[in-house]
This record gives structure tokens, C-alpha cells and sequence, in this order.
């Protein structure tokens, strides 16, 4: 069972990692595995009419036991060859399973076509962090769109993973990936899935309700210790307005970076042609975020937030392993 417990050196290599190299799109990525066993489950438990929210649970404990067993499979597979083979298999799926560098990838990707004067290109790249129509957006809802998405998924792409690494090692971090997946696949309320996606909706508000709100407070402390950011509105602006946003987590970190930004972000959002909302989070004071400069800050407030995080998730597991020894 120790190859499957969390390691505060293959994390901070893990992260690292993450940081430098980012996410490399390929058929057999981890979460993609994940992905595509959930397709062929779903199909198998319709076709035995579990389509309600019987199956969307069985989905669940079958993905988990499929997804936890081939890692641990791996894992022990690995070890008997050596201990460094495991810790390799280890150190791969925490890689894998990471995502801040990745993100700050896209969010790089999009001011750079901006940057270029491609707002084509700029809305490509947005395409691919959000639902939402592209085809109206200028450089401005486009650079929001991209430090909305970044700030949002801060949370459920990269401190979520860190806490139940922490909690449960590979085991956590594997589920966490599993319940992640469900919600972005099923957990719509749409006729098809208002039943069946439930579980896993449900499942994803429960596994991110801690980390979204330890993300609001370091990104609060963050901004009040760094020049050029406010935690006074990063603070109020967090606790204010979080609950304007859909959902009982997103909102934390999307409200904190907002104030600490001293930038309203969101603005109005098309789907379908069909304009869904012109809601703004930030201090109505401040201006709409719209500048290279405001993409920069951005992109700094979560990168320090997450080498907080990762050096917080290191230092628990440095101290519980000094207690048991």
C-alpha cells in the first residue's frame, strides 16, 4: 500500500513538472482513459436501463474501482521490477493529474494571438476553456474570458487535486479525477442527464467545497502582501459576490481574483446566439479588465497562489512523515 501514498518529493517534482512542461494532449492521457471508460460504462448501464439515479451512482463506484485499480495495477506492476519504476509510475500520474501549468498555457495562448492581432486565433483558444459563443467576442471579453477560466479552474484543476493527494494519495487524487470527469461529461441538468449525471454534479460540489474556499483565503492573503494587488477586495469582493456565480465553489476564487485584481471580470456571455447574462464580479468602481498588463497580473496572482498551495500540500506531508518516524 506505500506505493500508493502520498510523497512530498514526487510532489514537488510532480508540480514542477506541471509548471515546466505542462499537459501534452495524447490518446492515453490518464484523464482521457478515464473519459473514455465512462463513455462505455454509460452506454452499458442504459442499455440495461440504469438510466436514473441509480445509474448515475452505479457510474461512479464502477469508474472509481476501474480507475483506482488500473493505477494501483500500474503502481504495484512497477515495483516488481524496483522502487524506482513505481516511483516513476507515481511520479507520471501526479504529473498527469495536475493541471495550473496547462491552464496557464491556454490562458498564454490566447494573449499571444491577441497580442499578434489574431482575435481569430484568440477566439479559437477560447474555445477551448469555455462554453460559450466565440464568433462576437473582442480582445477584451476574450482576455476576461481566459482570466475567468483561470481563476475558476485554480481550484478544481489544481488545489482539489493537492487536498485529496494530501488526504488519500493516489487513491484520492484518482478519485477526485473520476468525480472531476463525471461532472464535466454528465453533470448537466438536461433531460438526458438531470437523473443520471447527478451523482457525480453532486460529487464534485462536495469533493471542491474546502478547497474553494482555502483558495479564496490564500488568494485574499496573496493580494494583500503583494504590491499592485488589493486583499481588502479581494476579501470582500469573495464573500459578496461568490454566490453570483453558478454553483456553491467557482465563484470563491473567480470573486477573490477579481478584487485582488482590482478588475471586473465576466460581462456578457452568448450561447446560441442568445445573450445568458451581463453579470459583472469585481468593485463597481473598478474597470472592466480588458489589458495585456491585467492578463500578466493574472496570470501571477494564481501562479504564486499555486506554488503557496503546492508548498502548503509539501510541508503537511514532510511534517506527518516526521511524526511517524
Amino acid at each position: 500500500m506505500f506505493l500508493l501514498t502520498p510523497d512530498p518529493l514526487l510532489l514537488a517534482i510532480g508540480v514542477a513538472a506541471d509548471l515546466a512542461v505542462g499537459d501534452p494532449v495524447y490518446a492515453w492521457h490518464p484523464v482521457r482513459l478515464i473519459g473514455r471508460a465512462l463513455t462505455r460504462i454509460e452506454a452499458v448501464l442504459r442499455t440495461c436501463g440504469l438510466s436514473g439515479y441509480g445509474g448515475g451512482i452505479l457510474l461512479f463506484a464502477l469508474l472509481s474501482v476501474a480507475s483506482v485499480g488500473g493505477a494501483a495495477g500500474l503502481l504495484f506492476a512497477a515495483g516488481l521490477f524496483s522502487p524506482i519504476a513505481s516511483s516513476l509510475v507515481h511520479l507520471f500520474l501526479l504529473y498527469s493529474l495536475l493541471a495550473l501549468g496547462d491552464l496557464v498555457h491556454h490562458v498564454w495562448q490566447i494573449e499571444s494571438a491577441i497580442r499578434a492581432g489574431d482575435i481569430e486565433g484568440a477566439r479559437r483558444a477560447v474555445r477551448t476553456l469555455v462554453g460559450r459563443d466565440t464568433d462576437r467576442m473582442d480582445a477584451a471579453s476574450c482576455r476576461r474570458a481566459a482570466v475567468e477560466s483561470l481563476s475558476e479552474n485554480l481550484t478544481d484543476g489544481f488545489v482539489s487535486p493537492l487536498f485529496w493527494y494530501v488526504l488519500g494519495g493516489i487513491v484520492g487524487l484518482v478519485v477526485f479525477k473520476v468525480v472531476s470527469t463525471m461532472d464535466s461529461m454528465v453533470g448537466y441538468k438536461t433531460p438526458r442527464y438531470v437523473q443520471f449525471g447527478w451523482c457525480g454534479a453532486r460529487l464534485d460540489d462536495v469533493m471542491n467545497f474546502v478547497s474553494a474556499r482555502l483558495t479564496w483565503f490564500v488568494i485574499v492573503v496573496i493580494a494583500a502582501m503583494v504590491p499592485q494587488y488589493s486583499g481588502r477586495k479581494a476579501w470582500t469582493v469573495g464573500l459578496e459576490q461568490h454566490a453570483l456565480l453558478l454553483g456553491p465553489n467557482s465563484g470563491w476564487s473567480e470573486a477573490a481574483a477579481a478584487g485582488a485584481l482590482q478588475r471586473r471580470i465576466v460581462g456578457p456571455i452568448w450561447l446560441n446566439g442568445v445573450q445568458v447574462t451581463d453579470l459583472w464580479i469585481g468593485d463597481v468602481r473598478d474597470p472592466e479588465l480588458s489589458t495585456s498588463t491585467d492578463v500578466t497580473r493574472a496570470i501571477a496572482l494564481i501562479l504564486i497562489a499555486g506554488i503557496v498551495f503546492a508548498a502548503a500540500a509539501v510541508g503537511v506531508l514532510i511534517s506527518i512523515s516526521a511524526l511517524e518516524h
